[in-house]
């Protein structure tokens, strides 16, 4: 793989990887769990591994001196498979990390996998490996999602609000970044939306843009386990979802950074823009 790309890019399948991929427009080494599903991109080339694969990961990642590591999908053992990739970047002979981290992570955040972020964030640390953190607040996309079939988004967020960011300025921020990474070493950005929203206002957004109305209903944290009891996931992943929102309500995603637009040279979008665009 000595002729392969330098920069190497995880999850080009995804949401959140493949725009990276594609704005980045450069020959770059997609690092992918399904070669079927890689993109085609100019001047690219595929590799074939797992996060929880370190030999894969170590072979997929040779030659290459910045990785783009999307954090993994939402898994119990998730921290472990996201060592075991750093490990393997590490001895692969990687120097610089650049990781999608959660805004505010820490061993204490309200929302729990915002925990396993910063044991991630840590471990790059030890790693000896440069690093960037795009700590990335709740997508604004995803609300919409949210709401159930009659178009009401239900949980313990209170008056709570979120800074939530689009998908497409954390892709802008990444691509800014691996463009030139030497640049933003040791930097760690809080990549937020434009405002902070309560879950009232993001119902009436989304009413605004139709095609049917939306609104908010808050629940205490005891009736949030239980309407979600219904779904029959695993007690990590109800604790992940309602922590969602009890973070919202503690405060700890409301902050407003003004990274997007110093990184991108432009606004950070509104999620009214999102919705219609």
């Amino acid at each position: 793989m000595s002729h392969a790309p330098t920069l190497a890019v995880t999850g080009s399948t995804g949401r959140l990887g493949g725009r990276v991929a594609r704005l980045l427009g450069i020959p770059q080494r997609l690092v992918v769990r399904d070669a079927t599903r890689a993109p085609d991109l100019p001047g690219c080339t595929v590799a074939v591994a797992t996060y929880d694969d370190g030999p894969a990961v170590r072979a997929a990642l040779a030659g290459a001196t910045t990785v783009f590591m999307v954090s993994g999908a939402e898994h119990p053992d998730r921290v472990t498979q996201h060592r075991t990739f750093v490990d393997a970047a590490a001895a692969a002979g990687v120097s610089h990390l650049v990781y999608t981290s959660f805004y505010g992570a820490s061993p204490t955040s309200t929302f729990t996998l915002a925990r396993d972020h910063f044991a991630t964030e840590e471990h790059i640390k030890a790693s000896g490996l440069a690093y960037t953190f795009l700590r990335d607040n709740l997508y604004a996309d995803f609300f919409p999602l949210m709401a159930d079939e009659h178009g009401v988004i239900r949980g313990p967020a209170g008056d709570g609000r979120v800074a939530a960011v689009a998908t497409d300025d954390v892709a802008a921020v990444a691509a800014a970044v691996l463009t030139d990474p030497a640049a933003h070493v040791g930097a760690t950005y809080d990549l937020t939306g434009p405002v902070a929203l309560t879950l009232h206002e993001v119902a009436e957004i989304i009413t605004a843009a139709g095609p049917g109305p939306a609104r908010y209903v808050p629940e205490t944290v005891e009736e949030a386990y239980a309407s979600r009891a219904v779904y029959g996931a695993p007690p990590w992943q109800v604790d992940a979802w309602v922590s969602t929102y009890t973070a919202i309500a503690a405060g700890e995603l409301a902050t407003v950074s003004d990274a997007v637009p110093r990184l991108t040279g432009r606004p950070a979008l509104t999620l009214a823009a999102i919705l219609s665009g």
